[in-house]
């Protein structure tokens, strides 16, 4: 039996080693769809270490926090690991420290501080990226929050550990119309985080195409690797709440035995690996839209969320 804290480190360890790995699978499989050889699926992790040995360099114009935000990132993304449900159906020690809402704003702040380094190194380019970040961050967050709100109405709390066993043991619940819509709109929000549609390619070197990578054009050494770490992990944390909270809330550790836990970090990387596929299948088979039309798709998510809610009270709560 692993003692909970034990448990507790071993989601943030999962969170820091295997995320670059799914982002290598999923830039691999895209490359095969597309007829490309594609990189190695070990790639993030020579482009970290590469990093990590180059030397960093900061601008004369900037400030302190220039150097100091890819920390704040990197330890808000680990915060998030301690709060939901990663391999485990069952709260841990710090499980119950923040709800969905404080996942939420700890991802916001690491948005928040990639953003400020960008304007803080005095680039046009970096500011320009973090400029459109900020502008689509706009759009998605009022659809976040009435996800929350239609979770917080479904199971009375808004504790991610809560949905995840309502949904689990309950096909009623696991089937509500104010769930399937909760789960479509954050799954269009999902796609739009994670740089896969409608306007941003990944690994794309166009500048137009590089809206999140582009916060980071004067950034080098380890505070590259850094970012470039916490992008894997933002990534990774995203599937985890869409996965284990919303769409797939089984497979996870009912107990703490050690091939309990084992079992669930399988389940839960096969789990990513089929979300991924769905992304690069659906990043491959649609044209990128104009950065007018934005407000067009993502307002088709909140149109959902709003549902969600509607629907949870006409249905009589």
């Amino acid at each position: 039996m692993l003692p909970p804290w034990a448990i507790q480190v071993c989601q943030v360890v999962a969170l820091l080693v295997f995320s670059p790995l799914i982002s290598g699978i999923i830039a691999k499989v895209e490359g095969r769809v597309q007829w490309r050889t594609g990189p190695s699926i070990l790639q993030p992790y020579y482009d970290i270490w590469k990093f990590f040995r180059k030397e960093s360099v900061r601008p004369e114009t900037a400030s302190p926090f220039f150097e100091l935000a890819p920390l704040i990132a990197f330890a808000a993304y680990c915060s998030i690991a301690l709060l939901i449900p990663v391999l485990t159906n069952f709260p841990l020690p710090l499980g119950t420290a923040g709800d969905i809402l404080g996942g939420a704003l700890l991802f916001g702040l690491a948005g928040f501080v990639t953003a400020l380094a960008g304007v803080d190194s005095g680039s046009v380019y970096a500011a320009l990226g973090s400029s459109r970040t900020q502008s689509v961050a706009t759009l998605v967050e009022p659809t976040l929050i009435f996800v929350f709100f239609t979770v917080a109405l479904v199971t009375g709390t808004d504790l991610p550990y809560a949905l995840n066993a309502t949904l689990a043991h309950s096909s009623s619940e696991y089937f509500r119309p104010s769930h399937l819509l909760a789960a479509a709109a954050f799954f269009a929000m999902l796609l739009v985080d994670t740089g896969r549609v409608p306007i941003e390619s990944q690994g794309s070197t166009l500048e137009f195409g590089m809206i999140d990578e582009g916060r980071l054009f004067e950034h080098s050494g380890p505070a590259l690797a850094l970012f470039r770490w916490a992008g894997a992990m933002k990534q990774f944390l995203l599937y985890v709440v869409f996965l284990n909270v919303l769409a797939v809330p089984w497979g996870l550790a009912s107990d703490r035995t050690v091939g309990a836990v084992a079992v669930g970090l399988g389940w839960l990387l096969v789990k990513m690996i089929g979300l991924g596929l769905v992304m690069v299948v659906i990043e491959s088979s649609f044209a990128k839209l104009r950065l007018f039309r934005i407000p067009d798709f993502m307002g088709a998510g909140f149109v959902l969320s709003v549902l969600a809610i509607l629907v949870f009270y006409l249905a009589g709560g």
